[in-house]
């Protein structure tokens, strides 16, 4: 039997882009995905904390050190720019691992520099 769990989650990310018209994903800069423990294609879910829609996609790395943060395709009518979301990705583990796993989440600044980072 496998739990599904919280891997990582990026806290407070700013959309700086939505374009309807791209290829559906959320870009990401790659800096953050790193840190986050987020890889390019992973399956994410997007929590909007500026309307409470919820979607999951798939990531795109975005250019390093630029604090991106892109909502492409379908997912740009969901998330639009000046919008806050938080990442989050899951991962599935055996109980007896679930219980030591320490998810890590990125606080981020407006402009998308981490503040913080916590490992739970």
């Amino acid at each position: 039997m496998f739990i599904t769990i919280m891997k990582s989650k990026i806290y407070s990310a700013t959309v700086q882009d939505a374009d309807v018209r791209s290829e559906g994903s959320i870009t990401i800069d790659v800096d953050l995905m790193e840190r986050a423990n987020i890889y390019r294609g992973e399956k994410v879910q997007i929590v909007n904390l500026s309307n409470g829609e919820r979607l999951e996609t798939y990531t795109i790395p975005g250019k390093r050190g630029t604090g991106i943060i892109a909502m492409n395709g379908p997912a740009a009518l969901k998330c639009v720019k000046g919008d806050v979301i938080h990442i989050i990705s899951y991962a599935l583990l055996e109980p007896n691992k679930a219980t030591t796993f320490q998810p890590k989440t990125l606080h981020l600044d407006k402009d998308n520099r981490v503040q913080q980072e916590i490992d739970h």
